[in-house]
């Protein structure tokens, strides 16, 4: 269910988006959010309250342990792995499938990612990506003593336009889906089907101070209002369901 605004949502007159270096290799049962806290220090800042902190899916999935040992040797290794994170192939062209995961995401190859990995491993995505941003959350208020806004941030392509976008897999602390139905327009008109993503927002303007080979996977979005922060969700809340669905 997406969160309608208590009030006016008025856009952020600026923005701060900056990336987190310095976070090291994350392993099992890594101390993330300490990392991340740590790692923002070293920069000459600190997390502040009301700042959104967008980790990327891989570092979730190693510290979570959500790595699969993949034969490099065997041509099907690969395929079997993502068929099996599946619960349905929707398209295959070659290497490529199009699939439905457990969370209801439809991607490619199920998300299985054999970047930033060590040859024979491949991580596949978090059992429960918003469980995951709350940890984190949960984390950073420990560590840094502040109330933030979590998102978990993947890579996907989107039908019929060429090119990939980082998008939101798990959220906490934000208003994930911000439902603008009812409001009006600058000109008075009332809004009817306006929802807004949110969170894949944040999700895309973190990737672009991250890169894909920088070995930057944090970033802090800085600035945002907040009626951003009033009606917490989750990032569930974007999977439409088969029902309303016209392409599946």
């Amino acid at each position: 269910m997406s969160h309608g605004p208590a009030g006016p949502t008025p856009a952020p007159a600026r923005l701060e988006v900056w990336g987190v270096r310095g976070i090291g290799e994350v392993t099992r049962a890594a101390d993330v959010a300490g990392m991340i806290a740590g790692a923002v220090r070293a920069q000459g800042d600190e997390l502040r309250d009301g700042d959104v902190v967008v980790v990327t899916q891989k570092v979730v999935s190693k510290a979570e342990g959500a790595m699969v040992a993949v034969d490099p040797d065997d041509p099907d290794a690969h395929r079997r792995l993502v068929e099996s994170e599946a619960v349905r192939v929707l398209r295959r062209r070659g290497d490529l499938a199009i699939t439905e995961t457990r969370h209801g995401f439809v991607c490619a190859n199920s998300g299985v990612d054999l970047s930033n990995v060590e040859a024979g491993w491949a991580a596949v995505l978090p059992v429960d990506p918003d469980r995951s941003a709350r940890r984190l959350r949960d984390g950073l208020r420990a560590r840094a003593g502040v109330e933030v806004g979590v998102v978990v941030s993947d890579t996907f392509g989107r039908p019929w336009r060429h090119g990939l976008t980082d998008v939101a897999i798990g959220s906490a602390g934000l208003a994930a889906l911000v439902d603008l139905r009812g409001t009006e327009d600058s000109l008075g008109r009332e809004l009817h089907a306006t929802e807004v993503a949110l969170v894949d927002e944040l999700a895309g303007a973190a990737e672009l101070v991250m890169g894909k080979a920088d070995r930057v996977p944090v970033a802090v979005v800085r600035g945002g209002p907040a009626w951003w922060f009033r009606s917490g969700g989750v990032g569930a809340e974007l999977v439409r369901p088969p029902a309303q669905d016209l392409f599946r």
